[in-house]
């Protein structure tokens, strides 16, 4: 997983305790804090029950005071009404339950200090409680994650980190022990991808094993051994396994590329659940993943890319026939991009969400129909997409510029009534804080129209002049929508100070179009820097409550690459907000570990194609240099690692540019402790107060 996906979110848990807009906002509703936004639950994925009576779901809980978060398992009517928590009689931080084919039983993650395991519990269908005590399938020392069931009940399939030559749990435990305890702590590399994301990978491997649900079974079996991750790295998102509706077969994606640093050759292979040699049935170069049966199991669809070392092409839904192993693109007219994925119970049609102009609708396609662009069934902004068991409604996670991800569903048999509330965790806080509504507009940029969005205060007097802060998103290909964040929140950003909140979704971002998303590749400063500029301009004629001089730039990742961009270019920013952003091009490739990203990007390796590195570099343009900049990193960012901030701030400091460093000893490419988001909230809306302040 890279740039993509993760540069857009990547940064911190925006907010903070500081001082809020003081107008007084409308109804008695009061400004959002950072507070409120560590007090909101985050709802997970949807789980309906095979009797269709309820869902089950697990929600994160944020204890800002002893700086943890932790998970719990909640179920709620399927028709909506009040959650309530699932009694396992722990507190363990426990995760991602599923329901048993017959409805009696559910698996989940629980992890209890050490590494988390696979567990088991009695459910009462009829009155939607748990029954007896819990118990751990799996004991591993290397942890067991990823459960799901066997469509006979009687197997779980999991993931767990192994170390591929070993040969049982015992010579697992055995090497981590004398890790643990050697006072040698070096590391001797031999090939590329030792560390990934923020963590070195100690030479484990991601496989798949099986194990009986039975007290007594034998123990688990590795289902995928070899020198390969199955399935690969992920931050999220539908499983990349599956298991056929009889219970024989077992789909999954793994790369067997030599080289997997430069690769994103996904693919999906079949194996026999009693054991036996893979099999690859996907063609493309490009990635494939995300395997799901059709129910009555004539079927197998994914998602596919069509070209090599891209992770933000055009994902396309490939259906396999299992009979003739014919392989069809059922979205080959459409340029929708489909993530979340879910069959209909007759087999004929599957629904998938996929990114539009700032949403995330559903759309439903069929293998035999008509037309040949997918049926739009709800323009919403949605994702984990859920059957119900009879296949009447579809259960999904729904999310909104004012409201976090909760769980809604909605009839597919008529698609005109309206959508369905399932959970209601966060209504009652949310009742309290005065949010905005997003406002979307549309402007001339670098040849094409381009979207951006702009959030008003709390308590706004259009009569009244108000900063602004310039959020740039990660990527490039991400985007900004009608959606929430636990990171960079657009309305904890407005309501810190009392800010208007302007977003730009520039070339290279996704929703719009591949040609619109390709447009960034080998161009990182031109034309996005131009969109953004002339999206700057746009806002600042057509809304007059902004004070046009004061006015900041904020951005992470690909975003924080910008802003180091902007700082070398005209701009007339009274500070700039850098987090975790791309500095000097030629080191950041040496720096990264995910190569096939720069090598896009860049058109190639610095010593093939030195001039695009050079072109494109924000440390070529440091003589210009001037605003004010505060600089962010952490020491376990291995996307874009932690010398490209230091870089960035040593340079500043030599520039006499007035300029501050955060940095972060325990954290990636994210910032995720709670108490250490709190202290990027008040560092960077204090550097943004001190140089935007009314004269």
């Amino acid at each position: 997983m890279s740039w993509k996906n993760c540069l857009l979110a990547a940064a911190v848990l925006a907010g903070g305790p500081l001082a809020v807009h003081a107008q007084t906002s409308a109804a008695g509703k009061r400004p959002m804090t950072f507070n409120d936004l560590m007090a909101l639950k985050r709802v997970g994925e949807p789980i309906p029950s095979p009797d269709g009576k309820w869902v089950v779901f697990d929600a994160v809980d944020v204890d800002l005071e002893a700086n943890t978060k932790r998970n719990h398992l909640w179920i709620v009517p399927a028709a909506g009404g009040e959650s309530r928590r699932l009694n396992t009689a722990s507190e363990n931080d426990e995760s991602r339950p599923r329901f048993s084919p017959d409805g009696k039983r559910l698996v989940f993650t629980a992890k209890a200090g050490g590494q988390p395991q696979v567990w088991t519990v009695g459910f009462d269908p009829a009155a939607g409680g748990l029954t007896g005590p819990a118990r751990a399938l799996t004991s591993l020392s290397t942890g067991a994650d990823g459960a799901i069931w066997t469509p006979d009940g009687k197997k779980i399939v999991f993931v767990s980190a192994v170390y591929p030559d070993a040969k049982d749990d015992a010579a697992n435990k055995d090497r981590d022990e004398a890790l643990a305890k050697s006072k040698v702590k070096a590391h001797i590399f031999t090939k590329l991808f030792y560390r990934h994301w923020s963590s070195f990978t100690e030479n484990k491997r991601s496989h798949l094993f099986i194990v009986g649900v039975e007290e007594g079974a034998a123990p688990p079996r590795d289902l995928t051994p070899g020198d390969h991750d199955v399935p690969p790295f992920s931050l999220g998102g539908q499983d990349a396994y599956a298991v056929s509706p009889d219970s024989n077969e077992l789909a999954y994606t793994s790369n067997i590329d030599e080289v997997e640093a430069t690769s994103t050759n996904n693919e999906i292979f079949l194996v026999p659940l009693a054991g036996g040699e893979p099999k690859k049935i996907s063609t493309s170069p490009g990635s494939d993943t995300t395997p799901l049966y059709s129910p009555d199991g004539k079927w197998l669809a994914w998602r596919s890319q069509a070209r090599a070392g891209f992770e933000s092409d055009k994902f396309a839904l490939i259906v396999y026939d299992r009979e003739t192993g014919q392989l069809k693109d059922v979205t080959a007219t459409s340029d929708h991009s489909v993530e979340s994925v879910a069959w209909s119970l007759n087999s004929k049609s599957l629904f998938f969400t996929a990114e539009d102009y700032g949403q995330a609708p559903i759309y439903e396609m069929g293998l035999e129909f008509p037309h040949v662009s997918p049926e739009l069934v709800a323009k919403v902004h949605a994702g984990d997409l859920a059957l119900s068991p009879d296949g009447k409604r579809l259960y999904f996670s729904r999310t909104e510029i004012s409201r976090p991800s909760e769980i809604a569903s909605l009839n597919i048999s008529d698609w005109r009534e309206p959508i369905a509330k399932v959970t209601h965790l966060n209504d009652a806080l949310l009742a309290s804080l005065d949010l905005s509504p997003l406002e979307s507009f549309t402007f001339q940029g670098a040849g094409d129209d381009v979207q951006g969005f702009l959030l008003k205060p709390p308590g706004f007097d259009p009569n009244k002049k108000y900063p602004l802060k310039f959020l740039i998103h990660g990527g490039p290909q991400g985007a900004w929508g009608d959606s929430w964040s636990y990171r960079w929140n657009p309305q904890l950003f407005a309501a810190t100070g009392g800010y208007v909140v302007v977003m730009i979704n520039p070339h290279g971002s996704t929703g719009y179009g591949q040609a619109f998303t390709d447009a960034v590749s080998g161009d990182w400063g031109g034309k996005a820097y131009v969109d953004l500029m002339k999206g700057l301009d746009y806002v600042e004629q057509h809304y007059p409550f902004i004070d046009k001089d004061r006015e900041a730039a904020l951005g992470a990742s690909y975003g924080g690459y910008m802003i180091n961009w902007i700082l070398g270019h005209p701009n007339h920013f009274k500070c700039l907000v850098s987090h975790d952003g791309l500095f000097d091009a030629v080191a950041a490739y040496g720096e990264t570990e995910e190569l096939w990203f720069n090598e896009w990007e860049y058109k190639g390796t610095p010593w093939d194609n030195p001039e695009t590195y050079a072109k494109w570099s924000p440390h070529q343009f440091a003589k210009n240099f001037k605003t004010p900049t505060l600089v962010v990193h952490g020491q376990l960012d291995y996307r874009l690692d932690v010398a490209q901030g230091f870089e960035l701030f040593t340079t500043l400091q030599r520039l006499k540019v007035p300029s501050k460093m955060l940095y972060f000893p325990d954290e990636g490419h994210w910032v995720l402790k709670p108490q250490n988001s709190q202290l990027w909230n008040k560092t960077v809306n204090d550097w943004v107060d001190q140089w935007t302040a009314a004269k």
